[in-house]
């Protein structure tokens, strides 16, 4: 968990890094699987990885990222179910998504 302090107010997340293993990297089927997880969670959820930031409930962003075989991303989430997006994400993403 990270916590931002700025003034009075913390802001608090939750954010794991994984790297992409299955070897055709993150395409329809697998974006859509991951959007789907991601979409059952009331927190704001993002990716971060080639230096971009996306929604994760957006299966367009997801796919334009271009998420190949071995690259590393951040799975960021932020509201009251935020830790149980992360690991429910990262733990499809260490999957290899069903997929091998």
């Amino acid at each position: 968990m990270v916590i931002y302090l700025f003034g009075w107010e913390r802001f608090y997340m939750t954010q794991e890094t994984v790297t992409i293993e299955n070897k055709t990297g993150i395409h329809a089927r697998p974006a859509s699987v991951f959007v789907q997880t991601a979409t059952k969670f009331k927190s704001k959820i993002q990716i971060e990885a080639k230096g971009k930031k996306v929604d994760a409930k957006s299966i367009l962003m997801l796919m334009s990222m271009g998420l190949v075989q071995g690259t590393q991303m951040n799975i960021i989430a932020e509201g009251e179910d935020e830790a149980d997006a992360v690991k429910a994400l990262a733990d499809l993403v260490n999957s290899k998504f069903g997929e091998e």
